[in-house]
């Protein structure tokens, strides 16, 4: 399995400096600061990141899953929300909500729901974030 990379760039204090993210692959290249990261300021902010990485992992692991199963989907969406909150006077991921829809002909929702919690259980960044205090799923059918 290949190794993945990305590489952080920080200039100055953590409130008045900045940096940029990049990914190896350089598909994505983005500024971050402190306003983009614990306030609403422009740019990116590495829990977006963990929030990209875990909802199309998600989105592929529950796609393999219906698929192993017997149902392969039309299409999978998911929403990643990543809750940044202090902590004991540290910044802690505290939560991270799964939202997602599906449309997979010929699957009941009890089925697509026990694969759906299976898939997030089982997904390589799920596990990675298994320290997050929750991570929580609202899956839902569509079509």
């Amino acid at each position: 399995m290949p190794v993945r990379k990305a590489e952080a760039f920080w200039e100055g204090g953590l409130r008045s400096g900045k940096g940029v993210m990049r990914l190896g692959s350089q598909a994505f290249e983005g500024p971050y600061s402190f306003p983009s990261r614990f306030e609403e300021g422009p740019g990116t902010n590495p829990e977006e990141l963990i929030a990209a990485a875990h909802a199309g992992c998600f989105s592929m692991a529950l796609a393999a899953s219906l698929e192993r199963e017997g149902f392969p989907p039309r299409r999978v969406f998911t929403e990643a929300r990543v809750h940044l909150e202090m902590v004991e006077g540290k910044a802690t991921l505290t939560r991270i909500e799964l939202v997602t829809e599906a449309e997979v002909p010929g699957i009941i929702p009890e089925k697509f729901l026990e694969i759906a919690e299976a898939a997030k259980a089982g997904c390589p960044v799920s596990r990675a974030l298994a320290g997050v205090g929750e991570i929580v799923l609202s899956a839902r059918l569509v079509g």
